[in-house]
Parts: structure tokens; sequence; C-alpha cells
């Protein structure tokens, strides 16, 4: 098994037709490409999703804080 410590990596997404870059740990993108299989949609569908989310709070985060946030408080997220 390799570890979960690692750097994280820079990769790009589309959201409501426009290219963005996300910068997580591998295994917050493991994770979120397990939730986007898990609810049958493409990982841009999901990413827009939280994003959404994310823009309807008081202070949101930013895009990489919402995601892994989302991650961690969605129990079936990594399923």
């Amino acid at each position: 098994m390799s570890s979960p410590y690692h750097p994280p990596v820079k990769r790009s997404v589309e959201i409501a037709g426009h290219k963005t870059s996300i910068s997580l740990e591998p295994v917050f993108w493991d994770m979120l490409r397990a939730a986007a299989g898990t609810r049958g949609v493409p990982l841009n569908a999901l990413v827009a999703r939280i994003d959404a989310e994310r823009l309807e709070a008081e202070t949101p985060p930013g895009l990489a804080g919402a995601i892994r946030v989302w991650l961690v408080t969605n129990p079936d997220a990594g399923a």
C-alpha cells in the first residue's frame, strides 16, 4: 500500500463551460472519482454541484477546500 501522504496534484475540470484548475491530494481525487461513480455522474458534474453549494455559503471557501469539506461531510462520498 502506498502512503496517503502526497503533495496536491493539479488537475483541470470544466464547470459551466469554463475550465479551472484544482489542486487536491491524490486521496481526495480518488474519493471524488468514487463519489461521482456512486452517483452515476461525471466528475465535472459533481464538482459543479459542489461549486454551486459552496457559492451559497455566507462566506464561500475556495473550491478545493469546499471539495475536501464536502467529501468528509458526506458519509457515502468515498464509497
